[in-house]
């Protein structure tokens, strides 16, 4: 017997898998998410999202790697300003770690076991000299010696290995052009990278599940939103001025992504609600006018409440010929979150609402309140100055917006003649 739980979870990925395909992705992995007992399923995500036609950036970090190295070796390691401070036996310790790191990383997307997620995966992992670094100099009085900067990302050359389907890995280490080898923050490499490359996303990968307020995961920021928290001074995470920087500069969106949690990665890149936080440039709605390729999504949102008899049935065929009586609510992802109709009658004094529908996972939102405003304005400058509605469950929030009920004889002459008296529908009206 199939699950439909699985079936309805497959086909709610539908449009996320759609518009991910052939888009850049970034991802960035710190050293601890390297070295978590999750690691292995983390990787494996990452491989389904290539086989999905996305196109991958990986960029490791390696910290706990290089203080493991470095101790072994008994040396000191000095920091200044949560940077490491790399002189040429740090520098020696960084190569191995990172060495290492890459390594482990490469073994387990060359994986393809009978009976494994990487089976038949056959992803080809490029790497290269695609970073110029330069020297950090002396700061503050500290010389940080082999630590470095990013000073180029060599985008033609990566577009490259992405166009010829290959998964692009980067460690955190950078050359001049006299061949010198720094020591970068892996940070930087990847949000510079995705900067470089106009990569559709930045997603910062470690234990934390994003950014918390007050014991409270915050699941969307803007980037006004996300420059005050850093100001207020008590939120000072490396991950939010990591993401904060990389939207200013023009990536549209940056995910912070718990390694811990199984399938966090994917829950967050292929479900509404996420599992992280995401910090974009505009993370409002938008509300906007309906067009013909809008009619399937409508029809999944309003489906649901044709069949508890909320709303009437529509055929496709009917929106398609009724689509520009409709005005939508829009995730900034672009998912469908609420639909409204307006019908002007014959008379063109009044107008008809209908069809009124907001995604259940985004009720209490306030987004049905936003969809009347802007029907309202839109009548206003149709010349329309009464708007009715029929409803059998929204008597009380409509009767909230300022709507009076009415009878059947105070609708238009049309719109008697065509009333379900089965429906037994209540009759609101309002005018603007």
């Amino acid at each position: 017997m199939i699950s439909n739980s699985y079936v309805d979870f497959f086909r709610q990925t539908s449009p996320y898998i759609h518009s991910h395909r052939g888009k850049t992705f970034v991802i960035a992995l710190d050293g601890d998410t390297l070295a978590h007992a999750n690691f292995h399923r983390n990787i494996h995500d990452i491989a389904l999202l290539q086989s999905l036609g996305i196109r991958i950036v990986l960029v490791h970090g390696g910290r706990p790697q290089i203080d493991q190295r470095i101790a072994q070796s008994s040396i000191e390691s000095a920091f200044h300003d949560q940077l490491r401070i790399t002189d040429t036996a740090t520098l020696q310790c960084v190569k191995e770690a990172l060495g290492s790191t890459r390594w482990q990383i490469e073994s387990e997307l060359s994986m393809g076991l009978p009976n494994s997620p990487m089976h038949g995966a056959q992803i080809s992992v490029i790497g290269g000299n695609f970073i110029t670094a330069k020297p950090l100099g002396v700061r503050d009085g500290v010389d940080y010696q082999h630590t470095g900067e990013v000073r180029g990302i060599d985008k033609t050359a990566i577009q490259k290995q992405l166009q010829a389907g290959g998964l692009v890995l980067i460690s955190p280490i950078g050359f001049s052009p006299t061949g010198e080898a720094f020591n970068l923050s892996y940070q930087e490499v990847a949000a510079k990278t995705a900067i470089a490359i106009n990569a559709e996303k930045l997603i910062l990968v470690t234990e934390g599940s994003g950014i918390m307020d007050n014991g409270e995961l915050l699941r969307s920021l803007s980037v006004p939103e996300a420059q005050a928290l850093l100001e207020k001074g008590d939120n000072q995470n490396k991950l939010l001025e990591t993401a904060y920087y990389a939207c200013g500069q023009g990536v549209n969106r940056v995910h912070m992504v718990s390694c811990a949690e199984d399938g966090a990665l994917l829950t967050e890149l292929f479900t509404r609600e996420g599992s992280g936080t995401l910090v974009m440039q505009d993370h409002s709605e938008v509300i906007r006018p309906a067009e013909i390729d809008d009619v399937g999504g409508i029809l999944d949102l309003i489906g649901p409440l044709e069949e508890q008899q909320i709303l009437v049935k529509r055929s496709r065929e009917l929106l398609e010929t009724e689509i520009s009586r409709f005005t939508l609510v829009v995730h900034p992802e672009g998912h469908l979150l609420g639909c409204a109709a307006l019908y002007p009658m014959a008379n063109k004094n009044e107008g008809e609402i209908a069809c009124m529908a907001t995604h259940p996972e985004f009720l209490g939102r306030g987004i049905a309140s936003r969809l009347l405003e802007r029907i309202e304005a839109d009548a206003a400058q149709m010349g329309i100055g009464k708007l009715f509605v029929l409803t059998t469950q929204t008597a009380h929030w409509f009767l909230e917006k300022g709507f009076i009920e009415t009878q059947i004889k105070d609708l238009p002459k049309q719109k008697q003649s065509l009333y379900n008296y089965q429906r037994s529908s209540r009759i609101f009206s309002k005018h603007i």
